[in-house]
């Protein structure tokens, strides 16, 4: 189960996290051969879990191996530190937590989707097929920018699956379509000479998607219902209403839009959310790619480049320049909110949510039902946020409960995490050992920047207006102290626990030149496998300010000494490396996507328990496909979803010199698509 792959792909090995040359083209903008945007002297979460890694962990290992010793001499050992079965060569029977007993896939490089023994597949829907009235069939050599707003766009990331109460064994998905390949959409593609035509398939190809899927009751394959009601396409030219403190402000108005309340367009939609009064989040990623010509010190925070992009939109529309339009670039990097159960209705942009490279926007609620979004800033040495909104949610499905929910997320205050760990500097070296306490953890606090009302906003960042706070929010997280991470990318908080857990992807430039060292809380140097993060919040109330943390995992190779799980025995779990995207089962099991495989594998999805004997017990669910990455995901009693993202996508591959055939086979495009997973006997995933 634990045999690693050597690295495959040498092209990508020069680059971060083992992603391709072109990935790190076309979805970011080559965001890590960049100078980093944040040169504060903030302290770097490496080094705050090199000073806390805790006691508690050295406590829970010395009693695992107290446990083992005494079990041992009495011929059996816990269930929790069994030991490993006998190299026989075949699997070990499905063992694990309740929602994770399936025998673990093994690290593999098949250019397909690989599900455990028992499970079975399909393709949900795939880039170009058609979901609206209307939209033709697919043909990627005779490609329209208006065929492509009625067809499933590219890319799919955040997946959401919603009831569809009336409409038996049907629900409503939700994706984002985060960036697009231009070298695998269009034969003889020339990056440095795009055509109008290609850029406004590109446009339509961004956005998101809501379509009806369908259950076949006799297989389990779920399909998409072409042409239903409710299916939608949004994309980068659909007109958004920018809400919230900032809407209307002099920094967001432009010469198209003078009242700094409409924008055309959402782009790289990364990951998201669901609300708990129906609909769903996106946050705007990486939005700094597409504007070109730059010269301010706040778009240069930004990553926002000096010269032209690599899609050269702005060749075609001046909003994409900056020394044209220079607000334009200030109305992307929001949280976007989508009604998928109104057709006719007009997307948000939430500026109070704040402004930076939202990798997703998860909700919990008060007591008293007010929400809290957390949300994380996808960059290296960037910082987790979250927002606690001052109006309590309505219950009822009329007209006027919905538009007062729509609202929710415009007053309330917004916070960023400052970290604090409890062990001594010279106990966190980088190599990601444990410090004395056997735990790398420590308490936290969020600090307020601002607070919107319905009379005005005040900021609590001295030297900016609070305007200037939501707009440019990493600069207010920098005056403030916030904590350097690890590229906070998605954060869950768990439905059963309460607490929150944060998925650090990696940092290559941890502790390289002059750059932030290790603490406590991002405890390796040039961390090329990331971790995960656990918070509690102060007596589990999530409008609380203060919190604290420990490192729940610590990606890798389980041999790797610098990798921790949980306190896990080590010998009985998979390697993993990049966590991303994830999310949470009706068990209270963590589930975990990732986005690029240090460790020769392909990327996969995966279980770990949070509680209980076997919390840090993780498990490998799936691998995706060659050049591909594992996005969603969505658990569900039996079934999981997941978007394989970017297929193909390996330095020199076009849609001549293919990379992979997924998922229709030789001599056909290659196709991002969602793929539904099941139980081939029908019960319950992981039961």
């Amino acid at each position: 189960m634990r045999k690693l792959l050597p690295l495959i792909g040498t092209p990508s090995q020069s680059h971060p996290g083992g992603r391709s040359a072109m990935t790190c083209r076309f979805r970011c903008g080559d965001a890590c051969f960049h100078e980093v945007p944040n040169t504060s002297g903030n302290e770097y979460v490496g080094d705050v879990i090199t000073r806390a890694l805790s006691r508690r962990g050295m406590m829970r290992a010395a009693a695992v191996v107290t446990v083992a010793a005494t079990a041992g001499a009495a011929g059996a050992l816990p269930a929790a530190a069994a030991a490993p079965a006998p190299a026989t060569g075949r699997r070990k029977p499905a063992t694990g937590a309740r929602g994770l007993r399936f025998t673990p896939v093994p690290p593999n490089t098949a250019d397909t989707v690989t599900v455990p023994d028992g499970y079975r597949q399909n393709v949900v829907v795939r880039w170009g097929e058609p979901i609206l009235r209307g939209a033709p069939a697919f043909d990627p050599e005779n490609q329209t920018a208006a065929a492509q707003a009625g067809q499933f766009g590219y890319n799919n990331d955040f997946l959401a699956l919603l009831p569809l109460p009336g409409e038996h064994r049907r629900q409503l998905l939700v994706a984002n379509h985060e960036y697009t390949d231009e070298v695998l959409m269009f034969r003889g593609y020339d990056a440095a000479n795009p055509t109008r035509q290609q850029v406004e398939v590109a446009w339509a190809a961004h956005g998101l998607a809501a379509v009806v899927v369908e259950e076949d009751r006799r297989t389990g394959a779920l399909t998409a219902v072409p042409r239903h009601p409710l299916n939608r396409r949004v994309t980068a030219t659909t007109e958004f209403r920018l809400t919230g403190p900032a809407a209307g402000s002099d920094l967001l108005k432009t010469s198209v839009d003078p009242t700094g309340t409409k924008v055309l367009g959402t782009l790289n939609n990364c990951s998201g959310g669901t609300t708990p009064w129906g609909t769903t989040l996106h946050g705007e990623e990486n939005f700094n790619q597409y504007f070109a010509h730059s010269s301010r010190p706040t778009d240069k925070r930004y990553g926002i480049g000096t010269g032209a992009t690599e899609r050269k939109w702005e060749r075609f529309d001046k909003r994409f320049d900056v020394a044209q339009e220079p607000n334009e670039v200030h109305r992307f990097g929001y949280v976007v909110e989508f009604d998928p159960y109104d057709p006719t209705s007009t997307p948000r942009k939430h500026t109070a949510l704040g402004r930076f490279k939202h990798e997703a926007a998860t909700v919990r609620l008060t007591e008293d039902g007010r929400p809290v979004v957390y949300s994380g800033d996808d960059e290296r040495f960037d910082y987790f946020y979250k927002f606690v909104g001052s109006k309590r949610m309505k219950k009822g499905a009329s007209r006027a409960v919905r538009e007062h929910n729509l609202s929710l997320l415009d007053e309330g205050t917004l916070y960023v995490a400052r970290l604090t760990g409890d062990s001594p500097a010279l106990e966190i070296d980088g190599t990601g050992k444990l410090p004395a306490d056997g735990e790398f953890d420590g308490s936290g606090e969020w600090i307020p920047l601002a607070t919107a009302t319905a009379k005005g906003a005040v900021s609590h960042v001295e030297g900016m207006s609070a305007e200037e706070v939501f707009v440019f929010t990493r600069l207010a997280g920098d005056k403030v102290g916030a904590t350097k991470m690890d590229r906070p990318e998605d954060i869950q908080p768990s439905p059963v626990s309460g607490k929150v857990y944060v998925a650090l992807t990696n940092n290559s430039n941890r502790g390289v030149g002059a750059n932030a060292k290790a603490d406590e809380a991002n405890p390796r140097n040039a961390n090329k496998h990331g971790h995960i993060l656990e918070l509690t919040e102060r007596r589990n109330r999530p409008e609380s300010t203060a919190f604290a943390w420990s490192l729940f995992l610590v990606a890798g190779d389980p041999d790797d000494p610098a990798t921790y799980f949980a306190g896990f025995p080590k010998d009985d779990v998979s390697p993993i490396s990049c966590p991303d995207n994830v999310a949470f089962d009706p068990h209270g099991n963590l589930w975990i996507s990732t986005d690029g495989n240090q460790l020769g594998s392909h990327d996969g999805l995966f279980g770990v328990a949070t509680r209980g004997a076997r919390r840090g017990e993780l498990k490998q669910f799936l691998t995706v496909p060659t050049g591909a990455e594992t996005c969603g995901p969505v658990i569900q009693d039996r079934r999981v979803l997941v978007a394989v993202q970017h297929p193909g996508e390996i330095d020199g591959a076009s849609v001549e010199k293919p990379a992979s055939t997924w998922p229709d086979g030789p001599g056909k495009i290659v196709r991002p698509a969602v793929v539904a997973v099941w139980r081939a006997d029908g019960c319950d995933i992981g039961a």
